[in-house]
């Protein structure tokens, strides 16, 4: 603990990043609900001396925008499939690579990779992957499509390509897309932190089991996930968190439009609605929208923690 007569020098130390934080997060946050409060503002208009009065209404232009519960549904659909499906399979490969001693640092390094890669560069290989590269006329002047790399693997196996991204394509096809691509993407992270949950667990408690002739599947189930509970407590809750704040993989796949180029904004989030509103300089109605997220967030993150309390073990 730092001496009574010395805390002066800590404060000093401390100054520089609290400046920062209240410059950068601080008073944006509390900007953010005065601007939702003042009906209609807009930062062009405020500029020019324009009085806004307080009210609810931006938080009701939001609800009553048409697209917002089809971004409301989104974001929601991208969390309820992505969260589970990632944290199992981060959790079998966490586990896998637990077990393997030759190249484990190796393969630790191939499946960090995604982690420290753009997501907008990685959004737009995804595009490639199961773009529909291009069509031609053949040598009876018939249309010949190139398929992308997915539908020449689905095709290799006998199955008919599928319109996953373009013109024309189906909103389920676009979220199947979006899926992979998000658990895909958010596999690295959560492998590394459960990785790291698996290395510090007692041995002995494997020992014990192996002496037993316990099955993997029940060691699997009745150790090592007990044991790795606040680990993945810890996973879900900042995976909701994330899932909430879904935008940049969508604009890597399908540009700005937020979806196919009939459709546009069919994939949009409640993070690409904010981003709408602040287009169109409608400040009041981003921060009611952000406002509408937070409250979203933290009950999503309050629920977790209270299931949490019942089922991690410490």
């Amino acid at each position: 603990m730092v001496d009574s007569k010395h805390q002066w020098k800590a404060w000093i130390y401390l100054a520089p990043a609290i400046a920062l934080l209240l410059v950068f997060t601080v008073w944006p946050i509390i900007n953010t609900v005065r601007m939702a409060f003042l009906e209609n503002y807009s930062g062009l208009k405020a500029a020019g001396g324009q009085a806004f009065a307080f009210g609810l209404g931006n938080f009701t232009k939001v609800i009553e925008y048409r697209r917002f519960v089809s971004c409301l549904k989104n974001t929601v659909l991208l969390c309820v499939w992505t969260v589970p499906i990632s944290t199992v399979l981060a959790l079998l490969i966490a586990v896998s690579l637990n077990a393997i001693r030759p190249l484990q640092r190796t393969l630790q390094t191939i499946f960090f990779l995604p982690y420290v890669t753009n997501s907008i560069a990685i959004g737009m290989v995804f595009a490639a992957m199961f773009n529909i590269v291009g069509s031609f006329y053949g040598t009876e002047n018939e249309i010949v499509v190139t398929a992308g790399i997915i539908n020449n693997i689905i095709e290799f196996f006998g199955g008919e390509p599928v319109n996953w991204i373009n013109y024309g394509s189906t909103y389920t096809a676009n979220l199947t897309v979006m899926i992979v691509y998000i658990v895909w993407n958010a596999l690295p992270f959560k492998i590394l932190v459960l990785l790291g949950g698996l290395q510090s667990i007692n041995k002995q408690y494997y020992e014990a089991a192996r002496v037993d002739g316990t099955p993997r599947w029940r060691v699997l189930t009745r150790i090592t996930v007990p044991l790795l509970s606040p680990m993945l407590a810890y996973v879900i809750i900042t995976s909701f968190i994330d899932g909430f704040k879904e935008y940049t993989s969508i604009v890597g796949i399908f540009g700005e439009n937020m979806g196919p180029p009939d459709d546009a904004g069919r994939l949009n989030t409640m993070v690409g609605f904010i981003y709408d509103s602040l287009s169109t300089n409608s400040q009041g109605r981003a921060s009611a929208a952000a406002l509408i997220l937070f409250a979203i967030i933290l009950v999503v993150t309050l629920v977790n923690l209270r299931i949490s309390k019942k089922r991690v073990h410490y």
